[in-house]
């Protein structure tokens, strides 16, 4: 009955007679149920990792299971956090699947595509990207990940963006919340706010990306190196995907000048995708790569995550980030 919430046929049974029967150890049980007491026993390291027992109040060195309306909240939570997790992770495969093309392109360089066009080299990448922007008729959205960016790359920049905001083009950047660190990067977002851009910053993005009109977006072949090489994508479906990411990111970031706020969990944004990065099994160095901060800084974020729940590992701070509604989609 319960298998859609994570529990096992064997588990299930193992925990209605522990409700029923709450004193029985597990040579009882394992008589009552008719099951070899090795099962029991895996079935109540299940309904530990899923916090369904407790050691008793009373008994030292008894398990109690939890009420039915606790043990119901936790598994519905859990479950809300995966479906939660998932969506997570189709968003993310949006960018993905457009830097698999991208890198698809590079490797393939004379097979003609539809909708992909490749860049080789620099000069060239900026070379389209300037006449993509002359030829700009409403809007330009860009992820641009990383932490602070080099100072000749952003005064390289302001010409083409000043020119794009005179013709009315409404200018959106996204850049990583690392960069509020950087004097020079922070400089150049409030030179573009004043002058009619808008900026936002958000703990992780997926890819760097620039779109423009919604029709046309500019991709690197290289996540890790953006000069190494770039595709034009037209395609429409991969637009649509693309601009859905986009907006999706944007919603959920904040403006340059808005100091950072915790959420009803008492959580900053930062915090809550270092939460959801530590469910995923990234280790420190991959969440620092993702969120463009020093290994130790990640470290110290995630450390004072657990210790926040007293949790001795990370799966503990698993099950207990569930249990405060701290994954996405938990109540």
């Amino acid at each position: 009955m319960l298998a859609t919430l994570g529990l096992d046929a064997t588990t299930e049974a193992v925990y209605r007679a522990m409700l029923a029967h709450p004193r029985e150890g597990v040579k009882a049980l394992a008589a009552r149920l008719g099951m070899a007491e090795a099962d029991v026993r895996r079935a109540l390291d299940t309904l530990s990792e899923l916090s369904l027992i407790r050691p008793s109040y009373e008994q030292a060195g008894e398990l109690r299971a939890v009420s039915p309306e606790v043990g119901m909240e936790i598994l519905m939570a859990r479950q809300q956090a995966e479906l939660a997790a998932q969506q997570l992770r189709i968003e993310a495969s949006r960018a993905a699947a457009a830097q698999l093309i991208a890198e698809f392109a590079d490797l393939t360089p004379t097979t003609a595509s539809p909708g992909v066009e490749q860049l080789v080299g620099l000069d060239e990448i900026r070379n389209r990207i300037t006449g993509l922007a002359r030829g700009a008729q409403t809007e330009l959205m860009t992820f641009a990940p990383g932490g602070g960016h080099q100072p000749q790359t952003l005064e390289a920049s302001k010409p083409s963006d000043l020119a794009l905001l005179n013709r009315g083009i409404r200018m959106r950047s996204l850049f990583q919340d690392s960069v509020r660190n950087s004097q020079t990067t922070v400089a150049y977002a409030t030179w573009l706010s004043e002058l009619g851009g808008e900026v936002r910053t958000s703990p992780d993005l997926p890819t760097r990306l620039m779109i423009f009109d919604r029709s046309t977006a500019v991709i690197p072949v290289s996540s890790d190196d953006s000069a190494a090489g770039a595709v034009i994508l037209t395609g429409n479906g991969t637009l649509t995907a693309l601009c859905a990411l986009f907006e999706n990111v944007w919603s959920g970031a904040r403006p340059l000048g808005v100091a950072q706020e915790r959420d009803e969990s008492a959580l900053t944004a930062q915090e809550a995708t270092v939460i959801r990065l530590l469910a995923q099994g990234l280790t420190d160095e991959a969440i620092a790569k993702r969120l463009a901060v020093s290994p130790r800084t990640a470290r110290r974020l995630a450390n004072g995550l657990m210790e926040r729940l007293n949790a001795a590992s990370r799966f503990e701070f698993g099950v207990r980030a569930v249990q405060h509604g701290w994954l996405p989609g938990t109540p």
